[in-house]
């Protein structure tokens, strides 16, 4: 099955896919910075440079997509063009994120995992009741979460 866009407009359709400051990260940003958190942003100094990092608790908090991060979700489908390419792709992407989860554990850091399916999709919590679950995995002991659990 061939692609329906030509190859330049591929090109710029994931050219335009942004690492930071998606709308799930400010989404989630805005409400706990509402709730009085205070965090830093991609600490690049952190292993995994984490999209918010609460030095007061220790917690390293990132906000990851389903496609890119391989969630075993109904968002998350292997592509049908390149399978080889992608495979590689998002299989390293997934050795990272296990990499430097355990990287940060070791150092004394608490991870959590928001995937993008608990904003969207059929798994999609209500806004309130996962700024409650972040909320409530901060003041926890957790060295280690997924919000919506896998």
């Amino acid at each position: 099955m061939s692609d329906v866009h030509s190859p330049s407009q591929r090109s710029r359709n994931m050219a335009a896919i942004k690492g930071k400051n998606t709308k799930p990260e400010l989404i989630i940003r805005s409400g706990l910075h509402k709730r009085g958190f205070r965090f830093r942003l991609h600490q690049k100094d952190i292993p995994g440079k984490p999209d918010l990092f609460l030095a007061k608790y220790r917690a390293a908090i990132f906000i990851h997509g389903c496609f890119w991060h391989r969630h075993e979700c109904e968002l998350f489908k292997w592509p049908k063009t390149r399978p080889e390419f992608w495979r590689q792709k998002i299989d390293a992407n997934h050795t990272r994120d296990v990499t430097n989860r355990g990287e940060l554990l070791a150092r004394g850091f608490r991870v959590l995992y928001v995937w993008e399916c608990a904003l969207r999709g059929q798994t999609k919590m209500s806004l309130e009741c996962l700024l409650s679950d972040i909320a409530d995995w901060i003041h926890s002991t957790s060295s280690f979460n997924e919000i919506p659990a896998a």
